[in-house]
This record gives structure tokens, sequence and C-alpha cells, in this order.
């Protein structure tokens, strides 16, 4: 009894167990994060325009970081690959998931307000910790969301002179609004707009009015002599207005559409749908567009006497309603979720680099479950060979109960550190097997000295002439795995190297002396 008294009351026994108890309760409480090799999920291949330094891939990171994180998609992993790749992984992904996580991967995230043709506010003033959702305001049919935000200081100013003497105008806010487009529709197409043929265009016009990045927007029937005069006011367009991207009415002469892709324009056909923007008000002669996903156009607030008289505020609004075309009990989820993509886009702003999502690959739970289930044995069988290991070699039973406490201990305590700050993955397995691999050479440097030296050296001489060696043995292992914790190249094999460098950490501040505690006590002289 006295005996076991003297395990539990040393001070090196104590830390294990207290380490061991507090990281029960934070697994409980928050649980352990496993990688899509063991729940399942989707991996989805980023590419980046163009290679870019270290400084721009951590921003990049950051800000798809801050977008998907704004929208509540949880455990989502972003790992740059080199200098012109990333890695979007997302555990237990659905379909909904994965499509809703392309889409805010592919928003560049550049907003903008224009009164007038004239920038009044753009995403960089914008705080980002202020950007709010409002909850999704009912009114009989109609379902309005809304994204509140404040501008900096220095903004202030240089909105009032914008929007000043524009009582009553609209201020068009554009997310991703496109540079270097031209819309070309159909005349057929502008004639079904709900406001009339001159209105609509009369109101696209002015919606896309912004200086000299203005969208064109240029109508075309089928008749010979229109398609003729079409081609002719391409053709005879500079050679760097060649490569602008059209947006065209999917209806209009297929002829026209050949022509202009060999003038290497990009044309994107889009149907009646799209082309055909939301009105606030379809009565009056001065319909103002609302909404129009086309162009990037998400709200159209009206401005107030008071903001255009001169006086500064900070505190704007973007809203919307949901399409009356969706069922009503759609609507709501419609929102919802518009107002998280749009305030998790501003909060993540604008992309240092345009981006290109590949296509996802996806593993099911059930195979990620038997990946679990082969990783789980393999670690127990290395657990197992070292304990056998140990007993033969020095051929005492005892040592079989310290042997499997600290190493268990060891594999717990490493499993629960990384699967609560970051991911378990295949790598991170490998490298937990490869620490009970590496744990034998400690475990044989301390049991050599204290039950195998024949010097007469206390046991405690011993034992710190064995921890020389043990902290020696861990640097160096620490040292030859930081180039790969820190690659931003081999993104897989970090996991390895994550485990290796905690369990090296571990094993010399916890397991390993509470090991050497309970070997000491038994067998010192």
């Amino acid at each position: 009894m006295n005996e076991a008294k003297s395990y539990i009351k040393d001070r090196r026994i104590i830390v294990l167990i207290v380490v061991a108890a507090l990281l029960i309760v934070l697994d409980l409480i928050y649980g352990i994060h496993f990688g899509i090799e063991f729940v399942g999920g989707t991996q989805i291949p980023v590419t980046l325009e163009h290679s870019v330094n270290v400084t721009t891939m951590s921003g990049l990171i950051t800000a798809l970081d801050q977008r998907l994180s704004t929208f509540g998609l949880q455990q989502v992993t972003i790992e740059g690959v080199g200098d012109s790749q990333i890695y979007v992984v997302i555990p237990k992904s659905t379909t909904a998931q994965v499509n809703q996580t392309i889409n805010l991967i592919e928003a560049q995230g550049r907003f903008d307000g224009i009164v007038n043709g004239r920038e009044a506010v753009n995403g960089s003033d914008i705080l980002r910790d202020s950007i709010g959702i409002v909850p999704p305001i009912v009114v009989n049919t109609s379902v309005e969301w809304q994204v509140d935000f404040f501008i900096q200081q220095s903004a202030e100013e240089p909105f009032a002179k914008a929007v000043f003497g524009q009582a009553n105008q609209p201020l068009y806010m554009f997310l991703d609004r496109p540079t270097s487009a031209i819309i070309l529709i159909d005349q057929a197409v502008l004639n079904s707009q709900p406001v009339g043929a001159n209105r609509a265009l009369t109101s696209m016009r002015q919606t896309l009015a912004f200086g000299n990045q203005s969208i064109q927007v240029i109508t075309v029937s089928d008749t010979n002599s229109s398609v003729t005069a079409t081609e002719k006011f391409f053709s005879s367009s500079t050679q760097t207005s060649r490569y602008k991207t059209i947006y065209a009415s999917d209806s209009i002469n297929q002829s026209l559409v050949s022509y202009l892709r060999s003038l290497n324009y990009t044309v994107k056909l889009e149907s009646k749908q799209n082309m055909t923007p939301t009105y606030i008000n379809e009565s009056f002669n001065n319909s103002v567009i609302d909404s129009w996903p086309l162009v990037g156009l998400i709200s159209s607030p009206t401005l107030s006497p008071a903001l255009t008289q001169g006086n500064v505020s900070n505190s704007y609004e973007i809203n919307g309603y949901a399409p009356l075309s969706l069922p009503q009990s759609q609507r709501l989820t419609f929102a919802q979720n518009e107002s998280k993509t749009i305030a998790s886009v501003l909060s993540g702003g604008s992309l240092p680099v345009a981006v290109i999502p590949g296509t996802p690959t996806t593993i099911p739970p059930t195979l990620g479950s038997q990946f679990l289930k082969i990783s789980a044995f393999a670690a127990l069988i290395a657990v197992m060979a070292l304990s056998i290991f140990i007993v033969i070699r020095y051929r005492k039973i005892f040592l079989i109960a310290p042997i499997l406490l600290t190493t268990l201990m060891e594999l717990f305590i490493i499993v629960s550190i990384i699967g609560l700050v970051g991911t378990i993955d295949l790598s991170a397995v490998a490298g937990m097997i490869a620490v009970i691999g590496t744990g034998v050479d400690a475990q044989i440097i301390i049991t050599d000295e204290i039950i195998g030296s024949k010097s007469e050296l206390s046991g405690k001489t011993l034992l710190n002439n064995a921890f020389y060696i043990v902290w020696a043995d861990a640097a160096l292992l620490v040292i030859a795995m930081m180039p790969l914790f820190l690659s931003t190249s081999l993104v897989d094999v970090i996991g390895f190297s994550e485990a290796t460098i905690f369990g090296a950490v571990l094993s010399v501040f916890v397991t390993r002396p509470a090991y050497g505690a309970i070997i000491s006590k038994r067998y010192s002289k």
C-alpha cells in the first residue's frame, strides 16, 4: 500500500494524470476532429490564376477561411500547396455544402457601391468586424434579407461627397461586378421585360454606368441587317477590347456567336431568366433595377434625403427579397442563405488573386470508417510489439504495465491535442505510429540506465544521465521535422511532422518522466 502511495504522490506521475484528465474533459466537450480519410468528406483543389509569394498565399488562405467560417461551414481546412494551389477540405460534406463552398470560393469578393455612375464606397472601406446578418423579415408573402455594416471613418466624407444632391436615387451595390464586359441581349428577350423594352434598356444602362468601366448593353435581333451591324461593331473594335467577356442571350443567332468567338471574345450564353433583372417598381417610368445576379448587383437601396445633404454617416445596409417564383416554404431558407453568403464574402474581403475551383474528390463515410479501424489496429499492433520487445529484452514482467501505460498515454495525448486544435488525417496517424516506434529508443535508454547499469551511482543520477540522451534525441527529431512542418508544398506530410513533433515534445515533458519515475522507484539501487 505504501509503495502504491509513493507512485501516486510522485510529481512526474501526477503531471501525467492531470494532463490526461484535462484532455479527456476537453475531448468530451469539443470532440476530436478527424479528416476526410476517416469520416468521409470532400477535398476541393483550387488553382490560382498565377503563382504568388508566401505573403499573398497567407492572405488568400485567411480570406477564404474567414468566408467559409462566417457562412457557418464547420471544420473546414484550407491549406496552401506550393505557390499556385490550395486544398479546401470539408469533412462530412453534403452535395449542397460542396456546391455552396465552391460558390463562396469562386466569388472574387470585390464590393462596389455606385451612385449615378460614380463610386461612393468599396470593399476596402468596410469594417470587417461590423458586418451583421439581420434575421429575415416576413411580410405577407414577401421575405426580405438584410446585411448591415459600418465603413471606416476615412471613407465617410468621400461617401458624403459622392451622394451629395442624389436624394431618392439608387445606390447600386455590386459584388464582383464584371470588368471588361459587354451584354448582348436579344431584342425578343428585351421586349419581354416586365417594364417594357425601352424602359428596361434605359434602366440597364443607368445601372451599369461607371465612368470608363461602364458595361455596354447592345441589342440585336435575328434579322440579317441587325446581325451584320453587330458583327461590324465588334470587328471594328480595338484589339484590346476583343478579349472582353460577352454575356449574350442564349437565343441570339448562333452564327453571330461563332463569329464573335473567332474574334477571340469570350462568349457566355445566358438564359432569359439570367438576362432579366428584378425591378423595384415596375409601374414607374423610371423603373430602377433592384438586383441582377448576371452582373453582381445585389441591392439598390434608395438614398434618403438626409444622406444627400453633405452629412456623413458610417452605417449602411444591403437588402433584397426572396424571389416570388419560389414556393413560400423555400423563401425563408433562400433569404437566410443569401444574407449569410453576402456577409461571408464581405467578411473575407476581396481575394488578392483570381481562383479556379477544380473537380471535388469525395470519400464516402463508410470507407472512411474502415480507414479509421485499420489505423487504430495498426497503432495497437505497434504498441504491443514495443511492449513485447522490451519484456523479452529485460525479462521482467513488471515492465509490461509501465510500458503500456506510458505508451498508450502518450498516444492518447497526441491524438487529443491534434484532434482538438487541428484535424487527424492519415499522415498524422503515420506520425503517431512512428512516434511509438521512436519511443523504443527512450524506453531502452531509461531502462538500461536503471536496470542494466553496473554503476554504483544513485537512481536519480542514472535517470538524469538517461534523460540527457533522451532530450538530445528529441531535440534532433524536432529539428529534422521542422522543414516538413513549415512546408507549403508538401501538405500531405505536414500531419506526419505535427504528430512526430508533438510526440517528441510530450515524451520528454510528460510521459518519459512518468515512466522513469516508475522504473527508478522499482529498480534503482
